[in-house]
C-alpha cells in the first residue's frame, strides 16, 4: 500500500483566530512545493486538548494531505504533534470511551453513557423520548437555520425559547472543536449543549451512539428539541450511495425507534450547478426515501415569490421532488411550511455565519429557508 498521509514539519510563526477547542496558526515550512504558500507558510489548525499548547516558536508535525490534494478541511494543515517538547500527560480521571479508535490520535473521553459517568444510572434503562421533536439534516450548515426557525416558531406561538441540543454524528469532521458554528451558537445561548456521537468527539457530552446521544439530550441536557447533523465537511462521491449524509436516514430511524417525533429537513438548493442537487438534493431523496424506514414528517418549504427573491419556480420543483417521499408515493408525511421574506429577515440576524457549499444566504436563500422551515414545524410540536 502506498502512503496515505502527506507530512510536513514546520515552526509556528504566528497565531490567528481561536475559539473553544481550536487555535489557528501560521506555520513556516521553509519551502514552497505546492503545499506551502508563496512565503513558505501554511495556515494550520491545532486542537490544544489533543496536541497541547503550540506557542510561537514551537516545532510541529503537520498533516497536509488535504492541502496537497486540493481538498477542503477549511484550507487548513492539521497539527499532529509538538516535536520539540513533550506534552504533559492528562490528569488522571474517569472515562474509558475511545474516540477516533485505533488511529494515532485516538482519545479517551468520559462518555455520558459510560459506567463511570454520573449520568449512567439515568441512561441505563432510558428508552423513550416521549414524543420529543428530533430534526435531522444532511449538512452541518443547516444547524443555525434550523435553530433560527425553532426560535421564530416558538416566539410566534407565544412559547418560551426552546432548549436545543445538537447531536453531531461522525460523517464529517470528528472534532466538534472544528465547528465555529457550534462555538458561536453555544456562546449566543442558541444551543444549550452539543453531544458528539459515534467516532466524533469534543462535545459538551460524549456518547457511543446516536441513540444514547438522543437520550442524553433528553435526560441530561433537558432539551425540548434536538437537531441532528454531521459535523462540517460533508463527503460525497457523485454516486447514489457514496455520501456521508446517508446517515441522516439512520438518525431518523433512531428517533422513531426511541419514541421521538422525527422531522426530516430537506437539503434544498436553487444555486447548485449539479442537477442531482438542484431543488431537493438526491442526498435527501435517498436518505429519507430509502434509508429512513420509520414514518417521518418531511418538511416541504413553500417558497414565496417575494420581493427580494423569485423562488416560486424552485418551490414547484421542490414540491414535486418531495412528493416522492410522502404519501401516497412514499411512507412519510408531508408538512408544508410557508417561508419567505419574513424568515429571510430572521436568518440575517443569526449570530453565526451562514454558508453552505461555499454559498451564503443571498447566493442560495432556498437552502437556509428549507432548514428554517423544518425548525418552524418542530416548534409547532413543542408541548
Amino acid at each position: 500500500m502506498t502512503g496515505v498521509i502527506t507530512w510536513r514539519a514546520g515552526t509556528v510563526v504566528g497565531t490567528g483566530r481561536g475559539w473553544p477547542g481550536a487555535q489557528e496558526l501560521a506555520v513556516a515550512l521553509g519551502e514552497s512545493d505546492g503545499v506551502a504558500g508563496p512565503e513558505g507558510t501554511v495556515r494550520a489548525l491545532a486542537y490544544p486538548a489533543l496536541v497541547g499548547p503550540t506557542p510561537v516558536g514551537a516545532r510541529v508535525l503537520l498533516n497536509v494531505t488535504a492541502l496537497a490534494k486540493g481538498l477542503g478541511t477549511g484550507g487548513y494543515a492539521l497539527v499532529v504533534a509538538r516535536t520539540d517538547d513533550a506534552v504533559p500527560d492528562p490528569a488522571a480521571g474517569p472515562g474509558h470511551l475511545v474516540k477516533a479508535r485505533y488511529t494515532p490520535l485516538q482519545a479517551t473521553v468520559l462518555g455520558v453513557d459510560d459506567q463511570e459517568s454520573e449520568h449512567h444510572a439515568a441512561l441505563a434503562d432510558a428508552d423513550d423520548l416521549a414524543g420529543m421533536p428530533v430534526v435531522v439534516a444532511d449538512l452541518h450548515s443547516a444547524l443555525p437555520a434550523v435553530v433560527a426557525g425553532l426560535r421564530l416558531g416558538a416566539r410566534r406561538a407565544g412559547r418560551h425559547e426552546p432548549r436545543v441540543a445538537y447531536v453531531m454524528t461522525d460523517g464529517g469532521a470528528l472534532p466538534a472543536w472544528f465547528s465555529r458554528t457550534v462555538a458561536g451558537l453555544r456562546e449566543a445561548g442558541w444551543v444549550a449543549a452539543s453531544v458528539t456521537a459515534g467516532q466524533s468527539f469534543g462535545g459538551d457530552l460524549e456518547a457511543v451512539t446516536v441513540h444514547t446521544a438522543l437520550l442524553a439530550a433528553q435526560e441530561v441536557v433537558g432539551a425540548d428539541v434536538v437537531v441532528v447533523a454531521q459535523g462540517p465537511g460533508n463527503l460525497g462521491t457523485g454516486t447514489r450511495w457514496g455520501f456521508s449524509g446517508v446517515a441522516a436516514g439512520e438518525a431518523l430511524n433512531a428517533a422513531g425507534v426511541l419514541g421521538g417525533r422525527p422531522v426530516a429537513a430537506l437539503r434544498v438548493s436553487g444555486a447548485d450547478a449539479r442537477e442531482r442537487h438542484l431543488g431537493v438534493s438526491h442526498h435527501s431523496l435517498t436518505a429519507y426515501g430509502r434509508v429512513a424506514l420509520v414514518p417521518c414528517d418531511v418538511v416541504v418549504p413553500v417558497l414565496d415569490d417575494g420581493a427580494e427573491h423569485a423562488l416560486a419556480a424552485l418551490g414547484a420543483r421542490v414540491r414535486e421532488q418531495a412528493g416522492r417521499l410522502v404519501a401516497p408515493a412514499g411512507r412519510h408525511r408531508a408538512v408544508e411550511v410557508p417561508v419567505g421574506d419574513a424568515e429571510l429577515a430572521v436568518l440575517r440576524e443569526v449570530p453565526v455565519g451562514l454558508s453552505t457549499m461555499g454559498r451564503g444566504l443571498d447566493a442560495d436563500p432556498a437552502a437556509f429557508l428549507a432548514s428554517a422551515a423544518a425548525g418552524l414545524h418542530a416548534a409547532s410540536l413543542l408541548r
